[in-house]
């Protein structure tokens, strides 16, 4: 599998851009990843092209951790995209070509913070699928 994020705007918070290189190392360790960074919304689908397109909104779907390794191992073999909007969320026409509207929390995260969530639960997903201990459920 490989993965790529696409977020509108880099991380300034300290505590978020720490956090992404961090989790974005951890993650290189368990498949290819890409992160990409974009000035605008409009930028998110062509950069997300030739993708599967995870659009995350906090409109989508709610999984746990188990659920969301299901779909993640359906996965298997093929290249998806994460779409991380920024603090105006995503357009209607990310989401309607969005292939999964994913919510990682019920409430409103700051999208920094959300952009971090995402990929320490991408490690979490990836550590599972080769049997490291990280996930405890």
């Amino acid at each position: 599998m490989r993965l790529r994020v696409v977020a509108v705007g880099r991380p300034r918070l300290p505590y978020a851009r720490l956090g992404v290189e961090e989790y974005a190392g951890r993650i290189g360790r368990y498949a290819p990843l890409e992160i990409l960074f974009v000035r605008e919304p409009g930028g998110l689908l062509p950069k997300a092209e030739g993708y599967r397109k995870v659009v995350l909104d906090e409109g989508g779907s709610l999984f746990t951790t188990a659920e969301l390794y299901r779909v993640f191992r359906g996965w298997e073999g093929e290249r998806v995209a994460f779409l991380v909007g920024g603090a105006e969320g995503h357009p209607q026409a990310v989401r309607e070509r969005a292939d999964l509207l994913l919510a990682l929390s019920p409430l409103t995260l700051q999208h920094e913070l959300a952009l971090l969530v995402l990929l320490e639960q991408l490690y979490r997903l990836l550590t599972l699928r080769a049997g490291h201990p990280y996930h405890r459920p």
